[in-house]
């Protein structure tokens, strides 16, 4: 029993960031989100702000959002952003969310409006994949300018 239990702690981290399947209907899509996710795993308190900011939504919402709705970083930037591509607002967004999580946010995307393969549905995807690089570029020029002067 005492092995069990020293393997799950051994696993946990592995576990723990395991990838979603958001089932958007696009594999780029769902790793880009996943990708949203493992930042704000790092800083919560910044991606909610940043949240907060960009959609302007209060923090409490994403709050409520993140710990009474159980939704993931991922899933909070996609109804997020299907709120403002769809001019949806964003409590119609998560009643939707609520009552069909199980089919994905593909489905979820095309209740709002956004039908696969319209302009709308790839802005989403392009958002997303920006979204999910963001900062990455800042700290490759960092490291390039390294060592230079200034």
């Amino acid at each position: 029993m005492k092995n069990i239990i020293i393997l799950l702690f051994a696993l946990l981290p592995f576990i723990s960031s395991a990838q979603m399947s958001y089932k958007t209907g696009s594999g780029q899509l769902d790793a880009s989100l996943n990708r949203i996710d493992a930042r704000a795993s790092i800083d919560f308190g910044a991606f909610k702000a940043e949240m907060s900011v960009a959609y302007d939504v209060s923090e409490k919402k994403i709050e409520y959002m993140h710990g009474s709705l159980e939704m993931t970083a991922g899933e909070i930037y996609i109804a997020l952003e299907i709120s403002k591509l769809s001019k949806t607002h964003i409590d119609d967004v998560l009643h939707i969310y609520s009552n069909n999580k199980g089919k994905g946010w593909g489905y979820i995307a095309k209740e709002a409006g956004i039908k696969p393969g319209s302009p709308e549905f790839h802005q989403l995807k392009s958002n997303a994949k920006y979204k999910g690089q963001k900062g990455k570029g800042k700290q490759k020029s960092k490291e390039k300018n390294k060592g230079k002067k200034q």
